[in-house]
């Protein structure tokens, strides 16, 4: 039976592009291979009954600065909870820099260096709402907001060139900053690194990192909630190998890897388009481990227990040598590792007085060594007798996560390297990325600018796209909750 569009994949951006599309008046059909929605957003209990994690996303900086989650209501449909500090960077010594909500409280607390982190950071702050738009949608395009971008832009090339250390004259304010850049997966510094560790620390200062209650599933059952009541269907555990498999549609939106829409839409799509998805490049990997805890963890330094999210690895330097083994191909030895305590702020991750802990590391791509001692040992090294507190744990090789998603090629949860050319060309150069040259065939995930991360964006640009092309509707939908 025919339908008006079509997505594969029941991620956040597969949902954000269904909910759009019915919004509209069209009739929507998702196809999801698993056998449950939400992508790199899903909540289960994975090491032992009664305590729930997260088993890719936990920490959403984007949740409240994503302009597709904004104008969908999000805030009005999910409970959040916003830690005091969004990310802090423990040291060696008890030391640590910490990024408090509180910018000014943040430049306090950093000392010498703190006049130079209120100069790199407010006047991005004051103007947030301006960096989430132009970093939310394709960099090829004439910006909105021209001197913020410019800022943005002089702020990038310091902190991804040779010259990040120059404004800085201790360890804790460049530490911190480091340990959002690594997000990237990309060896420092770097332009990619540096746009993504700036564009996540002007959230943190903004509106928080917040955390949903229940889980990073609640953000997808809400969206899945608002497609169904607006007529949309989800059909669950139906792997598309070929487009054939699909029923007809003007539309098709692709919530995949660049390379599995090329793949699946074989022949709708022009030799030379895929040709050039051919060289799209996929980035190194994570390796996951979850652990269940009888307690908090014994952080020596004890503003690091108040934080959403804290980044591990030593200094700056220590995490740059480490990322540089990670893109040579080799497993650090003190690797950078990021960690998530969600149940600090949410009791319903762990029973009453115990814990859940969501850590990740990287490593080479299509890694299959399992980094649970590795990571215990680098959080051992920041919180002495952390050992003693585990339960139970759970470890997902780089092999596993793509197993988990396919969508995280190698265990690359970007869905695409992040250097700084593929921020511009995701998946290629052109003023709206998500549409291909194939007749009705979009690009909506990950794969697409403006690239990772729990916001709907990619999703909600192919939706909006798709509107004018094929359905001739310009006027973007209304997304906010309604009456009933």
């Amino acid at each position: 039976m025919a339908v008006d569009a079509v997505i594969v994949g029941a991620g956040p951006n597969g949902l954000a592009a269904a909910v759009t599309l019915a919004r509209a008046g069209l009739e929507v059909e998702v196809h999801e291979r698993a056998d449950r929605i939400g992508g790199g957003a899903r909540t289960e209990e994975l090491t032992e009954p009664g305590y729930v994690h997260d088993t890719c996303s936990a920490v959403h900086p984007m949740a409240f600065a994503s302009p597709f989650f904004s104008a969908f209501g999000l805030r009005d449909r999910v409970d959040f909870v916003t830690p005091e500090v969004s990310f802090a960077h423990p040291l060696d010594g008890g030391r640590a820099g910490v990024a408090y909500h509180d910018l000014d409280r943040t430049v306090e607390q950093l000392g010498r260096d703190g006049p130079g982190w209120r100069r790199l950071l407010e006047p991005l702050v004051e103007h947030a709402r301006a960096v989430s738009d132009f970093t939310g949608g394709t960099l090829v395009r004439i910006p909105r907001h021209p001197i913020t971008m410019a800022r943005f832009g002089l702020a990038t090339f310091e902190q991804g060139s040779p010259a990040w250390n120059l404004r800085w004259r201790e360890e804790e304010a460049p530490s911190l900053l480091t340990g959002v850049m690594a997000h990237a997966v990309q060896p420092l510094p770097s332009l990619g690194a540096a746009a993504a560790g700036l564009a996540l620390a002007v959230q943190g200062h903004a509106q928080g990192w917040p955390i949903p209650v229940g889980g990073s599933r609640r953000i997808p059952e809400a969206l899945a909630d608002d497609l169904v009541a607006h007529g949309g269907r989800i059909v669950l555990e139906h792997e598309i190998e070929s487009i054939g498999d699909l029923p007809d549609a003007r539309a098709v939106l692709f919530d995949t890897s660049a390379r599995d829409m090329s793949r699946i839409a074989g022949h709708r799509l022009p030799e030379g388009y895929k040709a050039r998805l051919a060289r799209f490049r996929y980035g190194n990997a994570v390796a996951k481990v979850d652990f269940a805890l009888s307690g908090p963890v014994p952080w020596a330094n004890p503003e690091v227990a108040r934080a959403g999210t804290v980044h591990l690895g030593g200094t700056r330097a220590e995490i740059a040598y480490a990322e540089r083994e990670i893109a040579a191909g080799r497993h650090a030895a003190r690797p950078y590792v990021l960690v998530s305590q969600p149940s600090l702020f949410d009791p319903t991750r762990a029973p009453e007085g115990h814990g859940t802990l969501w850590t990740y590391t990287h490593v080479p791509k299509e890694s299959n060594a399992d980094q649970t001692e590795t990571i215990i040992r680098q959080i051992e090294r920041f919180a002495p007798g952390f050992r003693d507190v585990i339960v139970g744990s759970f470890c997902s090789t780089a092999v596993g996560v793509e197993a988990h998603d396919p969508n995280y090629v190698g265990g690359d949860i970007a869905s695409g390297s992040g250097h700084f050319w593929q921020l511009v060309a995701r998946p290629t150069f052109s003023p709206d990325p998500w549409r291909t040259p194939g007749p009705g065939i979009y690009l909506c995930s990950a794969s697409a600018a403006p690239g990772p991360g729990v916001h709907g964006q990619a999703g909600w640009n192919a939706a909006l796209s798709a509107l004018r092309h094929e359905f001739g509707i310009r006027r973007a939908p209304e997304l906010q909750p309604t009456e009933g």
